[in-house]
């Protein structure tokens, strides 16, 4: 009689403890650069799921670098469920002078914001407060006040590393400064950076020091002509010790296709685009085609393209280079890149290039020591390059993960 009782008691408590884990609304938070921690801690009245199946409201994030520096966001509300029929989109976006804090309280306001329909449906009004501010301004004010840096965006930046030990020491430099004015039929930027690795070895009485410094300018203008055409023209400038260039520049106009609008680029798109241009290299060592100097003409074609789905993601792209005074002397290369749930709790990853290269016209002439191969101090000749990375994971079980617990996270 005692196990019946007990048994009884055991499911009783197991059905209502189902239900208060069912009462609030499940929701599956979607977003790759968000504070995840953040926003379960201080999001209420709401059940997170571990997998976009089991959710009544699907939190769909895709981004993008902004004008600004900062990062435009959209969240996609995907209501599944009782709630299917809801389907809302809330964008905004952020700037470089904010902080940490201050971008994940914007992302959770606006989740707020949206998640208000779900909330009334389910019927969780007395849970819910609104507050409107006054305006600061008129219509008419907020109309005439202009950006007194006209769109434009400056950046500094600077950074080092040093380590070693006894017979061994490592540093590294960089400075970078660069502007560029972003709006929708104009994208202009100038980047100068400058660095310097340097590594020393000793080995009883004898030291071996490898230097690498490199500088450049890069510089690019893009106009905007329909939903679907830009054009453009890449100009770049420098030195480089490691690719044998004592001085180099180029200058490639270019032109662009979008099969998709350039509006929906969060989402999908697809672009075709082509370059041609002259380029100028003074080596530090003659060539292996006996140059110290000379100019060049090169083309290039590229096929790319990206997808944003609440399935996952995936990116290619595949592009191909030439030189016109020989074209022989030319590459080809891919890149995938993939991150696709392909059944519930499973998700896949696979990244990879692939470059086949027959173009490098910069390298010394004369055979590389020993010393310069292990300190990689110049580019070696090479058909080809690969990289390869793939991954899956798989997680089953309680489907609610609103605990935070962060003890020992250092």
């Amino acid at each position: 009689m005692f196990k019946k009782a007990l048994f009884l008691f055991l499911l009783c408590s197991s059905l209502l403890f189902s239900q208060n884990k069912n009462s609030d609304l499940k929701v599956y938070l979607d977003c790759d650069r968000c504070d995840n921690t953040f926003i379960k801690q201080n999001l209420n009245n709401v059940e997170f799921v571990r997998d976009q199946n089991y959710a009544d409201v699907h939190l769909f994030f895709t981004t993008q670098r902004n004008g600004s520096g900062g990062t435009a966001y959209e969240i996609e509300f995907i209501g599944q469920n009782e709630f299917e029929k809801f389907q809302d989109i809330l964008s905004f976006s952020t700037d470089t002078d904010m902080t940490n804090d201050d971008i994940r309280q914007r992302i959770l306001k606006y989740i707020k914001l949206g998640l208000i329909r779900f909330w009334i449906k389910q019927g969780k009004t007395d849970n819910i407060s609104i507050t409107v501010s006054s305006p600061k301004k008129s219509d008419e004010e907020a109309k005439e006040e202009k950006d007194p840096w006209n769109y434009w965006v400056f950046r500094i930046g600077a950074n080092g590393y040093f380590s070693g030990q006894e017979s061994s020491k490592f540093s590294n430099v960089n400075f970078n400064l660069s502007a560029k004015r972003v709006t929708d039929k104009n994208k202009f930027s100038i980047r100068l950076g400058l660095s310097e690795n340097k590594s020393t070895f000793s080995f009883g009485e004898e030291e071996i020091v490898s230097i690498q410094s490199s500088k450049y300018l890069n510089t690019s203008d893009i106009i905007s002509i329909t939903e679907h055409w830009s054009v453009g023209a890449f100009a770049r400038l420098g030195s480089s010790v490691f690719r044998n260039k004592d001085f180099y520049w180029s200058f490639k106009p270019a032109i662009e296709y979008n099969f998709f609008k350039y509006s929906e680029s969060s989402k999908k798109q697809l672009t075709l685009s082509y370059r041609n241009g002259i380029v100028y290299n003074n080596y530090i060592e003659r060539s292996v085609f006996g140059k110290e100097s000379e100019y060049l003409w090169e083309h290039g074609l590229a096929l790319g393209g990206s997808v944003n789905q609440k399935w996952g993601s995936i990116s290619g792209q595949a592009s191909y280079q030439q030189f016109l005074h020989d074209t022989s002397l030319n590459s080809l290369s891919f890149f995938i890149g993939t991150n696709v749930r392909l059944f519930k709790g499973f998700s896949m990853n696979l990244n990879g290039s692939y470059s086949i290269t027959r173009n490098q016209i910069d390298l010394p002439a004369g055979d590389v020591s020993l010393e310069e191969l292990l300190l990689q101090q110049q580019q070696l000749k090479s058909g080809y390059n690969y990289f390869v990375s793939i991954g899956f994971s798989y997680s089953f079980g309680s489907i609610y993960n609103t605990i935070v617990n962060p003890r020992f996270n250092f």
